[in-house]
């Protein structure tokens, strides 16, 4: 048996869903989604194969015109395929725990005449790629964002934290590492709002600013006082309206507000009638649109063909010079210090970079959510920037709970590259020499949400 999901999207006081599988004498109440009062839904466990249904709403018999819809002799009704779920490649352990893809075919034997040991780029078949294969993929991954809403990105279940803009900057820090919360919406209690969001560049920010107090003679956090006033006085931040999405906005709404405001998240807030007091819901970030289009797409993947062609074809992530790219990839070797790291991803607008050793053969992977792990123990207190090396602050980085980075090939496809950054927490995957782990290129969310989103308007 397959759960499925079953939703009527266009209101009414009571809606029940009736099908073949409940043989069209049972009916099943749907409920409203939570911050949505037109949307109702249902979850049922029905086996694999074609299923037909319907929706009585108020009384009355309707099909949903925004799903797909078959007519026979008995009239017309919603039909679903439900599929029996395949396991997908499964992601592999190397020897230091590292994630690494299944790598289709790969074969020492073969690859062994391609292969590189001194950083030049073996020779590979590519597929070519055309401007109808881009087209495509985006103009139907347009129509299938605008019939789903942002309530879809919500959890069945968990836990939606925001941080009152009075805390200090030691109680934030604190807070974001204990819950493992890279960015936090800000709440504004005396104007019962969502005022902001924090981010780890913002303690980026903090510490570089605590390393310029170090340096006056004083070494206190508190200094820092409030996130609500570090962030007026400490940063002086231009003032703009919260970007944020109601629970009944299309998922290409969220698409493209994260695009066009260059962030990676935004707070989907629900407003009771009556009532100016928001309800923070979710905050829907790049992964949850990755997830989104994993799961729908993962077993007709050829309905996307962007998707099927291997990364190396594709104008996305960055590179190193031998390959070619808009912009060249950095690394970065393990005694590289932290202060040289922080202002060199800040400055160049960097999410993060591979630690190489001296063949260029990947280490990790230093990016800026890393920041968050310095709350433990208030290390951030004590460590000086300019003295201590990326190595060593990452030592402190729990790398137990969640991987924070994928590794894959050149060949292998979009799909699987989205397919690991749909896993929470991993934001970024390597691109390596299969048998030499050499460093070729860095892919992140924000790039496969750029080539696949680009267009949206």
């Amino acid at each position: 048996m397959v759960h499925t999901h079953f939703v009527w999207p266009h209101g009414g006081n009571q809606v029940f869903l009736c099908g073949d599988f409940t043989a069209w004498i049972k009916y099943q109440q749907m409920v409203t989604v939570e911050g949505s009062s037109t949307t109702f839904m249902t979850i049922c466990d029905l086996p694999p194969g074609l299923h037909k249904f319907k929706f009585l709403v108020d009384g009355l018999w309707r099909v949903d015109e925004l799903q797909p819809i078959a007519e026979d002799e008995y009239g017309v009704n919603n039909v679903v395929l439900v599929e029996q779920p395949q396991l997908m490649p499964q992601t592999l352990l190397v020897d230091d725990g590292l994630p690494v893809m299944d790598i289709d075919g790969y074969d020492d034997r073969n690859h062994a005449a391609g292969a590189s040991t001194s950083g030049s780029i073996p020779n590979e078949a590519v597929v070519e790629l055309t401007n109808d294969d881009i087209e495509t993929t985006r103009r139907r991954l347009f129509k299938h964002f605008s019939s789903y809403k942002a309530y879809e990105l919500i959890p069945d279940s968990g836990k939606v934290f925001a941080l009152d803009d009075n805390m200090t900057v030691e109680e934030a820090f604190l807070v974001m590492h204990e819950e493992g919360l890279i960015v936090a919406p800000l709440w504004d209690a005396a104007d019962l709002q969502i005022s902001g969001m924090l981010t780890a560049s913002d303690f980026i920010m903090i510490l570089i600013e605590l390393q310029r107090n170090r340096a006056m003679g004083t070494n206190n956090v508190h200094q820092l006082s409030t996130i609500s006033a570090w962030k007026e006085g400490k940063l002086q931040l231009q003032r703009r309206p919260l970007i944020q999405v109601g629970p009944d906005d299309s998922l290409s709404d969220v698409a493209v507000r994260i695009l066009q405001n260059h962030i990676s998240s935004i707070p989907v807030l629900y407003v009771q009638q009556g009532s100016t007091c928001p309800q923070l819901l979710h905050v829907a970030c790049l992964g949850g649109l990755l997830e989104h289009i994993r799961r729908h797409f993962e077993h007709r993947a050829t309905y996307l063909p962007l998707l099927q062609h291997s990364i190396g074809a594709l104008p996305v992530g960055t590179w190193i010079r031998e390959i070619g790219g808009a912009r060249e990839l950095r690394t970065f070797p393990p005694n590289y210090l932290l202060n040289d790291a922080y202002r060199l991803l800040i400055d160049e607008h960097i999410s993060s970079v591979p630690i190489v050793d001296d063949k260029g053969a990947l280490i990790d992977v230093f990016s800026r959510s890393d920041v968050i792990s310095l709350a433990k123990g208030n290390a951030y207190v004590r460590v000086q920037l300019d003295q201590t090396t990326i190595s060593q602050a990452l030592q402190l980085v729990d790398k137990n709970t969640r991987a924070r980075y994928g590794i894959c090939t050149r060949t292998d496809s979009l799909f699987k590259v989205i397919d690991l950054l749909s896993d929470p927490g991993m934001r970024r995957v390597v691109v390596v020499e299969a048998n030499t782990r050499y460093v070729l290129g860095l892919i992140t969310l924000r790039d496969v949400f750029t080539l696949i989103f680009r267009d949206f308007s």
